[in-house]
This record gives C-alpha cells, structure tokens and sequence, in this order.
C-alpha cells in the first residue's frame, strides 16, 4: 500500500518593513536648529565694548557696521542683519551712557539712543585758530588741548575744515571733536573738488584753496568774489606782490586791524607786501562761493582795489587811477 506523499510547505518568513527613519532625522534637525538657536542667543550676548559716545554716518547699517568697525568696536557683519530687524540706527552722535553692553543691548541702544547736542558754526572766513577758541568757551574743552591735538593730527595749518553748522555732543572730549571735524570736511573737500572741477588732486586742491582763502578776507560780499578772483590773479600773471591786508588776517590776528608796524614786521609767507606770490597755506577756511571764484574769476584787466565809502570796492588798472580812488574814499 503506498502512503499518499504528503507534501510540507516551509512556512513563509515574515518580513518586517522597516520603519523609516523620519524620527531619528527629525531628532537630528531638531538638534541642529536648536543648537543653532543656542548658540544665536549666547552671541546676542556677549560683550561689547565701545566709547559712551559714538558716531554713526548717514547711509545703511552694512556701513553704520563697517564704521564702528573701523573705530575699533567688536561687531561684524552679522550685527548689520539683527540691527535690521531691530530697527533703523540713530544718525550722528549717539550716547549710549556705558561702555559695556550685551550685543543686543548695545545694537538696541544704536536704534534708540541719542546724544544731548551742541551746535556750533564756522563762519566762512574764520582761521582755524579762532574757531578752536570757540569751541573750547562753547563746549568747556581745554583751548590748549584742541590746538594740539589739530596740530598733530593735520600737516596744513589752516583752510581744512569746510564752514558749516555742526552738531557736538555734549560730552566730546578735545581728541573725538577735532577728528570728527576733520573726518567730515576731509570727505566735503573731496567732494567739492570732485564737484567743481572733475576730479579731487590734494596739492592741486589746496592750491585752490589758498586762492579762495585769499579772495573770502578781501572780498566785501559774495558777488564781489570774482572780481577780487580778477585783480588776484592779475597780478599774479604780471608777478607783482598781492600787496593785500587780508593775508595778514591768518591764525590770531583774525580780526585784528593790519597796520604799518605789522607789515614792517611780519615775515611770514602770509605778509604779501614782502613777498611774491599766494601765501605758502589757506589763510582761513573758505566757503564754496569764494572757491567759485577762484575758479571763474571775473576777465577783466584790474589790478587795484580800495574799499568806498559806501563799503564796496572800487576797481582800477593803472595806479595814477587808484592813488586818486584811495584819496576819494579817505575824504
């Protein structure tokens, strides 16, 4: 008898799909973000050290940053994106009342903040000299101090800053005032240059500068700027001495009366009596009309000038013409 075969089947192995691992990426994502997240708060506050009174120009925070930077405060250019989100930074001076601030804080303070100022002018015509002896009464500075420190911080002794209305903390000491002065009219120079005759050449501008200097101390008014620009540069054509007085108005002697004394004894460059051809600096700091005028002079063929009666000047060629102009107007 034959057993039926029986046939036996292997049973199936079950094959356990595998879980994807989206729980453990996810766990890593969430680690990264919030290691990231960490470390952003630990860096919004860290320590930042700047002077209470900082100065930010006009422009965007990348240069509000770049500035600060350059002042030697710890910030980069990650601290422009949060200023961003925090706010548009205070143009100016800024007082933020302490030195050291957590980053946040300090990048707050620079949205918020603001400096008590003073306002202070510079005249077109005022020598350098003078004007730091304004400062120094107006804002409480050591007089002695400002002038040394110009003298160390600038070859040229006059005509460098540009006349204007400036704003001043009230809490500037002598060193951040003169280099504020002379960071904003070192850039108006360039960019008068650039606007008034193409291009910014330092030894040529300076010379430009002188010219004017010479022409805002003779000048009476603004329209008569080209004509002084005329008799100037006459004689300066014919090589004849400029024989002004307004020369002799530099540094100190601003405002003084020039007389025959000072003329016999000044030797300076300044003393155009004595010597030949434009005073070796500016004679004060000049405004943009008098530069004007030193590049448009009036075309005419005058070489004389003596103040009227009425305060305008009187023009002339020859100096028979001129003897009688002075005797008229001394009458």
């Amino acid at each position: 008898m034959v057993k039926p075969s029986i046939k036996t089947t292997k049973p199936k192995k079950v094959i356990k799909k595998r879980k994807p691992k989206k729980v453990s990426s996810f766990k890593w994502i969430f680690l990264i973000i919030l290691i990231i997240i960490l470390s952003f708060i630990t860096y919004l506050f860290t320590s930042v050290t700047s002077p209470k009174i900082v100065y930010i120009p006009q422009g965007s925070v990348f240069k509000s940053i770049a500035h600060l930077q350059a002042e030697g405060v710890d910030v980069y250019k990650a601290d422009a994106i949060i200023l961003r989100l925090l706010g548009k930074p205070q143009q100016g001076w800024i007082d933020l009342k302490k030195e050291k601030h957590t980053r946040i804080e300090f990048l707050y303070r620079l949205t918020t903040a603001k400096a008590a100022t003073h306002e202070v002018t510079l005249i077109p015509g005022e020598t350098t000299t003078v004007f730091l002896d304004q400062l120094s009464q107006q804002l409480s500075l050591d007089s002695k101090k400002l002038h040394t420190v110009y003298k160390e911080s600038e070859k040229i002794s006059e005509g460098m800053f540009v006349p204007d209305t400036y704003s001043i903390p009230k809490e500037i000491d002598e060193e951040q005032i003169i280099k504020f002065l002379l960071e904003r009219s070192s850039q108006k120079q360039k960019e008068l240059s650039i606007e008034l005759t193409g291009s910014y050449d330092e030894e040529k501008w300076l010379h430009i500068v002188t010219l004017a200097s010479v022409i805002q101390k003779e000048a009476a008014s603004v329209a008569d700027m080209p004509m002084v620009s005329s008799v100037i540069q006459n004689r300066l054509a014919k090589n004849m001495r400029l024989q002004m007085d307004g020369t002799l108005n530099y540094g100190k002697y601003s405002h003084q009366k020039v007389t025959a004394a000072r003329i016999r004894s000044d030797e300076t460059s300044y003393n155009t009596y004595k010597h030949r051809g434009l005073p070796e600096f500016p004679i004060c700091n000049v405004s943009k009309e008098a530069l004007l005028a030193a590049l448009h002079p009036k075309q005419t063929d005058f070489l004389y000038f003596v103040r009227g009666k009425d305060g305008e000047h009187i023009y002339s060629s020859y100096f028979s013409t001129h003897h009688k102009n002075i005797v008229n107007a001394t009458k």
